[in-house]
């Protein structure tokens, strides 16, 4: 900052920074404030703006404006020390009042003062030392004359070369161990975060730049709007997760969003300044470049969306919603892709009449993929209000198939069709790109409006759509606890005592929270003891060895509710995969059509555009092509058959790691008792008892309410420790410790096990 020139700073240029920074700003924060539930409403929309608005400009930013610009502009150098500053100062003050006043809601016996809320958020702005210092060097600029004494030169470069290298040590250490707390809870923030982050930030600071910079340099105009994208796209700093560590809000998905942003915007960067080191690009070869990488994508996605399909009929939930609709998103995916492959063969010849039709048959399938996440997403949201609201299902396929096939035919009726370009995109030019941005934006609409409706509707979840059985909400939860006789799978499967009876096994009843058997066509009395609900001794032989291992009672309770989830927490993943997808192609389409000359940063968005129109089959074989039941157990039980993991996991605990032993020591001396008074549940079949079973999201809510562990991502490492310490595990033993409705039981030690006896 001393020896800053101002004279040759582009101040139009740093307002449009500014100008991009406050509207994602805004935009997160007023999204956060309507999405996040009230108990930690103001502590989300404090800290995620900051996350979404404040780069890493001096430890990863500058090196690479340095070797980008130091030859050709390097004025360009100077504008990272006067941007963070200018954002630290004007938009971090709002996030650390959100912050502040999130502690007082936290803790009433506070003083609540307003002027002293405000008074806090500037003291934190003011003590930063970017801020600070960039005071300082402002001041010393006028006094010293640009010019540092040649005495305090030398020993301001050996700071100056010392930065880059801990600043980047800091930031790997702030990284260690971050991912492992990492939750599925916090994917829907994480996904927004870096979607803000990573492709709002950059697109919006190109086009500020390009609205409000008056250069009259054509070549510096455009050199500034690259350098802006170039700016958006450096990763969050890991100054936001020392806020979230001095308030202690929201560490978990901060410090994982720092990690995550970080290897995301690495090869953005890379592919960003290997572009503007291009001098020259011809379009015939990038446009060929293009068409070859959808073939390959859209030739494997192919493969995947197959795969996903055959799960999807083979678990039969294609009957139930909102799986119908999946299924329909996945042939309109397939059909994209045949087109794209048909395509690649017939663009290359000039038979017009097949060109069209095949135009038609990719551009009406890609259109509805586009379509059917916005109506996926108003499933979602009806569902949540089935019964006020009966779902138009015939409605909705219609729409989703009609509407794709009735825009095409307005586009072959009015469009002007360019022979030149093979390109599917630009066959039809302008109004090809105008139809594409509209059915964009309606989709995206939807589906932004019915997620926020769906999570306003039930804020209780905070972000934990992705529990799978959150939908059921706490009405279930509490049915559940106090009577296990009339818990069924959510899709409305029978009690299981009729279900073991048609396996011709004792039937089952819930007694006292404990699963008892009686004789087939015997009613079950109404009683109080363990004694009281035993069987005939031949009945209780039976029932007895037909509850081993998977073919347990509580397995096959486990199981119905696993296979009758209608999965909305994977829906709802697919639904914001999607809309980040969609959100870059309409930002394709707005680049090109407000730009007469689009730029090579360009060529970046439309590889992105292209690999995602034809590669959906990759995220939609992520979420649903590895079904538990038809996939994951079937081959960890043959796994472990071939290689016997289960019998090396039931050695000695000599192998269990001297962490983890003292762990579980501690948990058993200290906490176990008071555990299970807190948690467990006795459930009985026959003459065999399973003590001490327990949810494994009731363990991880316990550990966090006694101070064991500070946030589910820890209490889950917390569990696993137990889990491979031999002090808890799954009912059946396939699964290891998770946050979920999954059924464990505290396994009792030999000298335990003697004593009741």
């Amino acid at each position: 900052m001393v020896v800053l020139n101002f004279s040759n700073v582009n101040w139009s240029f740093l307002c449009s920074i500014l100008v991009a920074k406050a509207s994602v700003f805004f935009l997160v924060c007023i999204l956060t404030l309507l999405v996040a539930s009230p108990e930690s409403r103001f502590s989300k929309a404090g800290l995620f703006p900051i996350f979404a608005t404040q780069s890493n400009d001096f430890a990863l930013g500058y090196p690479i404006v340095e070797a980008l610009y130091q030859t050709t502009y390097p004025e360009y150098l100077q504008y990272i020390y006067l941007v963070a500053p200018i954002s630290l100062m004007m938009l971090n003050p709002i996030g650390f009042i959100f912050c502040e006043i999130q502690k007082w809601r936290d803790n009433r016996s506070m003083s609540h003062n307003k002027m002293k809320i405000v008074g806090l958020g500037l003291l934190r702005v003011l003590r930063n030392p970017i801020v600070f210092m960039v005071f300082i060097g402002i001041a010393s600029n006028f006094i010293l004359g640009q010019k540092i004494p040649v005495y305090l030169e030398n020993f301001l470069d050996g700071l100056a070369s010392s930065f880059s290298g801990s600043a980047l040590f800091y930031l790997g250490l702030s990284m260690v161990g971050q991912i492992k707390k990492l939750t599925k809870n916090a994917f829907v923030a994480l996904i927004l975060l870096i979607t803000a982050k990573l492709l709002m930030m950059p697109l919006f600071c190109r086009e500020m730049v390009e609205l409000l910079d008056k250069n009259d340099s054509l070549v510096n105009h455009t050199s500034l709007s690259n350098y802006a994208f170039l700016y958006g796209v450096f990763p969050a700093a890991p100054g936001v997760a020392i806020f979230a560590n001095q308030f202690n809000m929201e560490v978990e998905i901060i410090t994982s969003g720092m990690v995550i942003s970080t290897f995301v915007s690495a090869p953005i960067m890379y592919v960003s300044a290997w572009l503007l080191t291009i001098p020259s690009m011809d379009p015939n070869p990038l446009a060929s470049a293009i068409q070859n990488v959808s073939f390959d994508i859209s030739i494997v996605s192919l493969v995947s969306l197959i795969w996903s399909l055959t799960v999807i009929l083979l678990s039969k939930k294609y009957k139930q919603l909102p799986h119908m609709l999946t299924t329909n998103l996945l042939i309109a995916q397939v059909v994209a892709c045949i087109g794209m492959v048909i395509w690649n063969f017939i663009i290359r010849e000039r038979n017009i009449t097949l060109q069209i039709l095949v135009f038609i048959l990719l551009y009406s399938s890609l259109y509805s993929t586009y379509l059917w996440t916005g109506f996926l997403s108003l499933t979602l949201l009806l569902l949540k209000k089935r019964d006020v609201i009966k779902i138009p299902v015939g409605f909705i396929i219609v729409a989703g198939w009609g509407i794709p096939t009735l825009l095409v035919g307005i586009l072959l009726i009015t469009g002007e069709r360019n022979t030149d370009s093979i390109d599917s995109a630009f066959f039809y030019g302008k109004y090809q790109m105008v139809t594409t941005a509209v059915t964009l934006f309606i989709s995206i609409l939807i589906s932004g409006i019915s997620l926020l409706c769906m999570n306003r509707n039930g804020q209780e979840t905070d972000y934990e759509v992705l529990n799978p059985y959150s939908h059921n909400g706490q009405r279930e939860n509490s049915e559940r606890e106090g009577n296990e006789e009339s818990q069924t799978s959510s899709s409305g499967s029978p009690p299981f005592a009729e279900s073991s009876a048609e396996r011709g096994c004792c039937s089952c009843q819930t007694i006292n929270g404990e699963l008892c058997c009686s004789g087939e066509g015997e009613p079950v009395s109404n009683a109080t003891t363990n004694d009281s609900c035993s069987p005939p001794t031949e009945t209780a032989n039976q029932c007895e060895s037909q509850c081993s291992s998977e073919n347990c009672l509580l397995a096959q309770e486990e199981q119905r509710l696993q296979s009758g989830d209608k999965q909305l927490a994977r829906h709802v993943l697919l639904c914001l995969l999607l809309i980040v997808g969609l959100f870059a192609n309409l930002s394709s389409c707005l680049w090109w059509l407000f730009n007469q000359e689009p730029g090579r940063l360009y060529v970046e968005l439309q590889f992105f555009c292209a690999v995602f129109n034809f590669g959906q089959g990759f995220i939609s074989f992520g979420i649903f092509g590895l079904d538990k039941h038809l996939i994951i157990l079937p081959f960890k039980r043959r796994f472990e058959f071939l290689w016997g993991s289960r019998e090396e996991a039931e050695q000695s605990e000599s192998s269990v790691p001297e962490e983890i032993r003292m762990t579980c020591q501690q948990f058993v001396h200290y906490h176990r008792d008071v555990c299970v008074r807190s948690i467990v549940k006795d459930r009985r079949c026959g003459a065999k008892t399973s003590t001490g079973i327990f949810f494994g999201c009731e363990l991880v809510n316990w550990l966090i309410q006694v101070g064991l562990a500070s946030d589910r991502g820890e209490a889950v490492m917390y569990g696993d420790r137990l889990a491979k310490g031999g002090v808890i595990q799954h009912i059946t033993n396939e699964f290891e410790f998770q946050d979920e409705y999954l059924y464990y039981r505290f396994i009792r030690k030999r000298s335990t096990m003697t004593e009741s006896h």
